[in-house]
């Protein structure tokens, strides 16, 4: 209970809106483009679709996002593209993103693989520590 004077401005109350669905996108890419992209509801299911495929997981240091090329090549990117767009369905997120992916230029994923093989060997110099650019 909150106590006001008569002439107090009255409260505004927001209106809730339901907050939209959370979605993991899955991107497995190479030089020449993107091999895989899944989109999975839970991240849980990530790790049982690895394991279900067999793919190796590499070892990254804690603390080093360098050395995930999708966290700085793909997702930042991604992420100025789309920011603010809402989708109705998953259907049309995964239309853009495929879309978005394919209309990128012919050396991006090349260029990305490129930065990763010199922030890979930067960390095997340091004997697998924290790696800075």
């Amino acid at each position: 209970m909150t106590w006001k004077h008569p002439s107090s401005p009255v409260t505004k109350k927001f209106k809730v809106q339901r907050s939209a669905a959370k979605v993991m996108a899955t991107v497995f890419w190479d030089a020449k483009g993107v091999i895989l992209l899944d989109i999975l509801s839970q991240a849980n299911l990530t790790q049982q679709w690895l394991q279900r495929y067999s793919w190796e997981i590499l070892p990254l240091p804690a603390h080093s996002p360098d050395l995930a090329p999708s966290d700085f090549h793909l997702f930042g990117p991604l992420k100025c593209h789309s920011g603010g767009m809402a989708f109705e369905t998953e259907d049309d997120l995964i239309s853009e993103l495929r879309n978005w992916f394919d209309n990128l230029d012919d050396d991006f994923f090349q260029v990305g693989i490129n930065s990763l093989l010199s922030l890979w060997q930067k960390y095997i110099n340091l004997h697998r520590d924290y790696v800075e650019k």
